[in-house]
């Protein structure tokens, strides 16, 4: 059996909102509801919450959450799960956004394969877009595949653009991504690739070298909290389901 780890980066120091991994949720740190989420995936070996701040590891000790310090120079997720690669073994790392509080466990499965047929094993989630504003919102990186369905490109802008042929879904990149080790240490070893700075895209510097981007349709939403609009919608939706019992603190 492969050992899974699932991982979720949380960093202090967001531009929009500062100590975002410890805002309040209804009572409760926004990671303290991503780890109990993350906890429910039954194909997990281990959950940890990678840390670059004593704050944050204040907070995981306190609510009794494994967490690991990681450096503060990280600029990608992928590079700090790279790190705690270094210091768990794994067969497989699942990256789990620190900033999803809403995300639906179920999820996680659709992106575990059964068994590795490469080294170098890379994949994302996706959701549909529904609304013509969420396809022109730059904050939602959409993505394109090839008929095997891997990653062609992904863009802020909406790809493709509809000049002929409208009968397509425009899909975005989730929080949720997968990595074997032997791609963890090709992303830590090789530069930033010219779309993947433009982009401001961790995958596309897989993409650019030729390794495949498997591409998995996931129909669980779920919302990433960037800025205090956000927070208060995700606030709403928790306490909704305190109160009709679906949650119990």
């Amino acid at each position: 059996k492969m050992k899974v780890i699932g991982v979720i980066p949380a960093r202090y120091h967001s531009s929009r909102l500062p100590g975002k991994p410890i805002v309040d949720i209804c009572g409760r740190p926004m990671i303290w509801w991503v780890y109990q989420q993350t906890k429910k995936c039954e194909s997990f070996d281990e959950v940890v919450i990678a840390v670059d701040d004593p704050r944050i590891q204040a907070v995981c000790d306190r609510y009794e959450m494994k967490s690991l310090m990681t450096s503060t120079e990280h600029d990608t997720p992928t590079s700090r799960l790279y790190e705690v690669s270094t210091k768990l073994e794994g067969d497989l790392y699942v990256l789990a956004m620190g900033d999803e509080p809403l995300i639906d466990a179920r999820c996680f499965d659709l992106i575990i394969p059964e068994r590795l047929e490469t080294e170098y094993y890379v994949a994302g989630l996706v959701n549909v877009l529904d609304k013509a504003t969420e396809v022109i919102d730059f904050s939602n990186q959409k993505v394109v595949t090839n008929a095997k369905g891997e990653a062609m490109l992904i863009s802020r802008s909406p790809i493709p653009y509809p000049k002929g042929y409208l009968d397509f879904e425009y899909k975005k990149i989730t929080g949720v991504q997968i990595f074997s080790p032997k791609a963890l240490e090709f992303f830590n070893r090789t530069e930033k690739s010219i779309l993947e700075k433009a982009e401001e895209n961790d995958l596309m510097r897989f993409v650019e070298h030729g390794i495949p981007v498997k591409i998995i349709e996931s129909g669980y939403k779920t919302i990433s909290v960037d800025t205090q609009k956000d927070l208060e919608m995700v606030r709403d939706i928790i306490r909704k389901k305190i109160d009709g019992g679906e949650v119990i603190l």
